[in-house]
């Protein structure tokens, strides 16, 4: 019996049932169709069809996938700006017959619903609510394409607002408005502490007046204690009130020139010094304060009859 007749038989059997299986990989899906019609949906791992009456009409992906569309659109303030949109999407294992049958470009159907969107929104707003609210837009954008996508098989997954790009020269007038306003912020926090500065430094010199004052009340006061505890001393060792006080202002005299003398630079004054010079002195200090007083008393009696003229004239 002669089986090599049968060797091209088995051939050709082999090579078409080897040709009837193909692999499909993970996270895929195999549209089948039979003499144009759709037959199946295959999934992942290796699958048969049959040779010459089936074919593979398409390949579905069931990853993520992400659409980058740039829109340009006009703000509230008349302000273009393009904006990039970023969305991502992935097909419904359940629905693949409506993702691969019922869209011709699904990524052109999603293009235009930005757009649409896009469109609609950004002109109601000013170009810093475009920054401050683009996660309303995209809110938008997401609910618009899940409602439109879905009986498409199309599940959207997230929509994202990546990137808000104005005109080059608005973008550098915002930049000067921007860093005028913090010169603006600057300076008035250096003029807040210069003010701070002057107010602390009145104080600390009001504060140091009035601590030297008080040592100038405090110096004269024991000064005063001093020159009467002297008089006493003096008045209990015989020597009377006016002896005593031309011996204290001839001590403080030679005290002062003592004091001068101590310093190279300094211009002395010369008083005449006699036996006589230190109560002469007195005398003299407090003549001229009788007399200072006498005239001042005689400037006061007529100003004060003047006012009482005045005052009758008045009545």
């Amino acid at each position: 019996m002669d089986y090599y007749q049968y060797i091209p038989v088995v051939i050709v059997l082999l090579f078409i049932i080897v040709s009837g299986l193909f692999m499909v990989k993970q996270q895929t899906t195999a549209v089948i169709e039979r003499f144009g019609r759709f037959r199946s949906i295959r999934q992942a791992g290796l699958q048969f069809k049959i040779p010459f009456i089936d074919r593979i009409a398409g390949r579905v992906s069931l990853k993520i996938q992400q659409l980058d569309v740039m829109v340009e659109t006009k703000t509230k303030d008349n302000v273009f700006v393009q904006l990039k949109i970023s969305v991502q999407f992935k097909i419904s294992q359940e629905k693949v017959y409506d993702a691969f049958y019922k869209l011709q470009n699904p990524h052109d159907q999603i293009t235009a619903y930005i757009f649409d969107v896009v469109r609609a929104e950004v002109p109601k707003m000013i170009l810093d609510d475009v920054f401050e609210k683009k996660d309303d837009i995209a809110i938008a954008i997401e609910r618009e394409l899940k409602e439109a996508m879905l009986n498409y098989g199309y599940n959207i997954v997230k929509a994202l607002v990546t990137d808000i790009d104005p005109d080059s020269q608005v973008k550098n007038a915002m930049n000067r408005i921007n860093a005028a306003e913090r010169e603006k912020v600057a300076a008035q926090f250096e003029g807040d502490a210069q003010r701070i500065r002057i107010v602390e430094r009145a104080k600390a010199e009001a504060e140091s007046k009035r601590l030297q004052g008080q040592g100038i009340a405090d110096q004269r006061r024991e000064i005063a204690r001093g020159l009467e505890e002297s008089v006493d001393t003096l008045n209990r060792a015989g020597i009377n009130s006016q002896e005593a006080s031309s011996l204290i202002v001839i001590t403080q005299h030679y005290d002062t020139l003592q004091a001068i003398g101590q310093d190279t630079n300094s211009n002395l004054i010369l008083l005449p010094n006699t036996p006589n010079a230190a109560s002469d002195m007195l005398n003299n200090l407090v003549t001229s304060m009788v007399a200072a007083n006498k005239i001042s008393e005689a400037n006061q009696k007529p100003r004060k009859k003047k006012n009482d003229d005045d005052h009758k004239d008045f009545e």
